[in-house]
């Protein structure tokens, strides 16, 4: 059988390949502690489950759901944008409801991308900007994202002929994995420069809600042209810990909204309506749960940044995200220092360099674990350094 050749050039989505590893060292018997995958251990707050629950048991709910989402939920969710970022939505026309913010960043793809087009993406960054590019049969032309530039691309630097061919641009703050954020000026000059050349920009932004020491990010909605030239992805995931439901929304933009819309018309047949219901309730119901829940997060990173400056390898605290960005140790890659983490005292870190090139040099470490495996994958990191230390003292 041959299967096509957009299959046989996909890589291996990176998190599938860390968990297999894992899972190979747990096959063996050997204890594994995962700081890898973004996916929270707090439970969805219990009014949404409750709401879930309820929408279940109604008949109507079993039943095909509208593939552009109920206009409560369009409605809800515009809702939520003026009372959180003051910005005023068309409930009909600049709302989509997605299943998931990753679907719906790779179908978009398909709506500007065409054979030999280039999108401008981040590195490092989510692999699916880049993925959903190649399967489009796209270019990514990546964009890095350095320290001293406080991990923001420098988009003076892309080339005129590049900005001409690029025909979408994806940007990601607060960052995932660096875990930086960006300011009205820096999305000011990006609105100027996809005014001038043209280039729908898509705003991938769920860790808006995870933030830390009273820091707020803002939407790329806020800015005065924005919605002229973009829009924005926002998922339920990280804000109220439903990963496993399966549903987002992106918002700006009539005309970007009106071609997702169409391509996921004739790809899905949309999100279940009891978990659309649910999200209602979340949108609408008490929010003091995202408080209680970034107080533990900030807990944590303040436990895993101190730690690791404490065993030697560098890391600043985060204004936002679930991920502490820290530097690798001297002698060690990315993906050297990450195996072996793995290989000698079973911790499971994501190697910069799975979010691009430009990863090199770091690892990212989630804070979505339980404060005991925590604190017991740390001590084993500290082991690790240890060992090291004794071995490098036997060879001098």
């Amino acid at each position: 059988m041959k299967v096509a050749k957009r299959i046989v050039n996909l890589p291996p989505y990176l998190f599938v390949d860390i968990l297999k590893k894992a899972a190979e060292k747990r096959a063996k018997g050997e204890e594994v502690i995962s700081f890898a995958i973004g996916d929270p251990d707090l439970p969805t707050p219990s009014h949404i489950i409750d709401r879930l629950c309820r929408e279940a048991q109604n008949p109507e709910n079993h039943r095909y759901p509208e593939s552009a989402g109920l206009p409560e939920l369009h409605k809800a969710i515009a809702e939520w944008y003026k009372t959180r970022f003051d910005v005023i939505l068309d409930p009909d026309t600049e709302v989509l409801p997605i299943i998931g913010a990753k679907e719906g960043i790779a179908h978009i793809t398909f709506c500007f991308i065409d054979p030999g087009d280039v999108a401008l993406v981040p590195d490092p960054g989510y692999p699916v900007y880049s993925i959903g590019t190649m399967l489009a049969g796209g270019e990514s032309y990546y964009m890095p994202l350095r320290e001293k530039n406080g991990f923001l691309p420098d988009l003076n630097s892309i080339p005129g002929d590049i900005l001409k061919k690029a025909k979408l641009m994806w940007l990601n703050y607060p960052n995932m994995p660096t875990g930086a954020v960006a300011d009205t000026s820096f999305y000011r000059k990006v609105v100027e420069l996809a005014g001038k050349y043209s280039i729908p920009v898509c705003h991938d932004t769920p860790y808006t809600e995870v933030a830390y020491d009273n820091y707020q990010a803002m939407s790329f909605m806020q800015v005065d042209g924005a919605r002229e030239v973009g829009v924005e992805f926002h998922s339920f995931s990280k804000t109220y810990n439903m990963t496993g439901w399966r549903i987002g929304m992106v918002v700006g933009n009539a005309e970007m909204i009106k071609a997702l819309r169409t391509l996921k018309s004739n790809m899905d047949s949309g999100i279940p309506q009891a978990i659309q219901y649910a999200a209602i309730e979340a949108l609408r119901g008490p929010q003091d749960c995202i408080e209680e829940h970034n107080y533990i997060y900030q807990r944590r990173r303040d436990l895993v940044v101190e730690m690791l400056n404490d065993i030697g390898i560098e890391a600043k605290p985060p204004k936002a995200t679930l991920y502490v960005w820290a530097k690798v140790p001297e002698g060690y890659t990315s993906a050297e220092f990450a195996e072996d983490l793995l290989e000698q005292v079973g911790v499971l870190v994501t190697p910069g360099t799975g979010f691009g090139p430009s990863g090199e040099g770091y690892v990212r470490l989630s804070l979505t674990i339980p404060d005991a495996g925590l604190v017991k994958g740390l001590s084993k990191m500290a082991g690790w350094r240890d060992q090291k230390t004794k071995f490098k003292a036997k060879r001098t």
